[in-house]
């Protein structure tokens, strides 16, 4: 639930966690309802230009770069030698731009459902969609649970689920037979990352998105929490599953030379979020 109210302060309620997170809002800029999802876009005094999907925030200017860089670096660094990536959902592109940030790469297929998201994201983010020309680069605009259940077994590298929270266009990213898809995609060593909400609000739909993988056959977990500002709670995560084989840290040299592009990600950063917080442990090991 989300409200402007008389003095331009954009608020999201979040009544299933009890929480609320407000910005100062200049003006409004534009409005569309998709087929999909109602998409709004404000600039706020402070955070630069602020997306709104549904009445809850998505991206902001000031502090997108958490999340792009989270949920893109750490899986492409954990693998050692990712050449095919998938994007499924990421219509503001962001996660686009972090992924051919990887020079070894060779192909980065972005499906994402709604094309509204990323006309506004062409107009109003234009510096996350500079990558959207590059010649690896593939935007479709179709069905990414169709996609993925449709490609070819053992084709890709890594998968990159950059959706929404598991209501609406993306509650289909959060099931086992999802979760297999993926699976069958990815070659021998390849890696799923997938947000993974808030593991201070939201443990009990981590724990079952962690079970789930590790049922249709994912060898190996991470889930790595990062800070997130405009998301309930301030803190998220994004959650890694291997094929095949355990994690085996990450390419460090390649990191230490993409730390000069982030503004969040690098070695340091890796290792921290790789040093599981206790409460998030006890969860996962509670059965």
């Amino acid at each position: 639930m989300a409200n402007l109210d008389q003095s331009n302060w954009f608020t999201e309620i979040s009544e299933r966690d009890g929480s609320a997170f407000s910005l100062r809002i200049n003006k409004k800029l534009d409005e569309k309802q998709s087929p999909f999802q109602k998409v709004e876009m404000y600039e706020t005094t402070d955070f630069g230009n602020l997306m709104i999907i549904d009445g809850c925030t998505m991206v902001s200017s000031r502090e997108n770069f958490f999340y792009h860089e989270m949920i893109s670096h750490p899986a492409l660094l954990a693998h050692p030698n990712p050449k095919n990536v998938v994007i499924i959902g990421g219509g503001d592109c962001g996660t686009l731009r972090e992924a051919l940030k990887h020079p070894d790469v060779e192909s980065v297929t972005q499906i994402d459902i709604d094309e509204v998201v990323t006309q506004m994201s062409l107009k109003y983010f234009p510096e996350l969609c500079e990558a959207n020309q590059d010649p690896r680069a593939t935007v479709m605009f179709d069905d990414g649970i169709k996609y993925m259940r449709e490609l070819a077994a053992e084709s890709i590298d890594v998968v990159i689920v950059d959706g929404t929270d598991p209501v609406g266009p993306g509650e289909g990213l959060f099931n086992h037979a999802f979760y297999t898809s993926c699976l069958n995609a990815l070659r021998p060593g390849g890696i799923m990352v997938q947000q993974s909400e808030s593991p201070l609000m939201h443990m009990p739909l981590l724990v079952e998105m962690r079970d789930a993988m590790t049922e249709v056959g994912f060898k190996d977990l991470q889930t790595l929490p990062f800070p997130q500002p405009i998301y309930p709670s301030g803190l998220w995560s994004v959650t890694l599953a291997r094929k095949g084989e355990a994690f085996a840290g990450f390419r460090e040299d390649a990191a230490a030379e993409l730390a000069q592009s982030t503004q969040y990600y690098n070695n340091g950063i890796h290792h921290g979020a790789l040093a599981t917080p206790n409460f998030m442990k006890r969860a996962f090991e509670k059965k």
